[in-house]
């Protein structure tokens, strides 16, 4: 894969990347496409992309991942700790970087691209960044993260399409657990590579956010009418 560069290489060719990465929940798709609609940049989707990961991995160089397409939808989830679930992530263990690394680099590189994904770390970024605030990592307090997923799995189709026919309120409880683990790993690796958080916890507003982004990922002035158009 193309981790195999040097990561000076790789960080010259992914100049154009900026990185909206961090917990779930955190409203990045509602940033990602606020920051599209204002600045013209492409949106590389994490979990549109994911889907494609499965054709492309294998037991012997992503063995977690592997694991994780093998098991039954309720196994996933309620058979095991918040702990087990959360080491037996692909991403904690690097597998799935390489594969958004590759894709990166297969698109267009005149325009930003936008990186809207809570699978990267701060420790696999950190080395193709030519800026520290290129990344930025969303954590959302616990408090605004179980309201953001209340609301997402409220809709009982959804929440069969992530956790099949097992227990969806035990399942989402295990999830809150799990992502609470992630932001850990998450906040560790930025403070010691002094990287950027930004925490979510609802008091700011969209606009406000869209505009600490932007100038952290140095987009430069909003297309001409856009401001105005969401303001009035």
């Amino acid at each position: 894969m193309a981790t195999d560069n040097s990561g000076v290489d790789l960080a010259y060719r992914l100049s154009h990347v900026r990185w909206l990465a961090g917990g779930t929940g955190a409203g990045k798709s509602t940033l990602a496409q606020a920051l599209a609609e204002r600045h013209d940049v492409l949106i590389y989707d994490g979990d549109q992309a994911e889907r494609g990961y499965a054709s492309r991995c294998t037991a012997q160089e992503q063995p977690h991942l592997w694991a994780l397409l093998q098991a039954p939808l309720a196994q996933k989830w309620n058979s095991r700790t918040a702990q087990e679930i959360f080491e037996s992530m692909p991403s904690l263990h690097g597998e799935t970087f390489g594969f958004v690394v590759d894709d990166l680099l297969a698109m267009p590189s005149e325009r930003p691209v936008l990186v809207d994904d809570f699978r990267p770390l701060p420790g696999e970024l950190a080395p193709l960044l030519t800026w520290p605030e290129q990344a930025a990592f969303l954590l959302p307090t616990p408090q605004f993260r179980d309201r953001a997923l209340r609301a997402r799995f409220a809709d009982a189709a959804r929440a069969r399409a992530n956790w099949g026919d097992s227990d969806h309120s035990e399942a989402l409880a295990l999830r809150l657990a799990r992502d609470e683990l992630w932001d850990a790993e998450v906040r560790r690796q930025a403070v010691e590579l002094h990287l950027p958080m930004v925490s979510i916890d609802g008091a700011r507003a969209v606009h406000d956010l869209v505009d600490d982004l932007a100038a952290r990922f140095r987009l430069g002035h909003p297309r001409a009418g856009i401001r105005g158009a969401q303001r009035s």
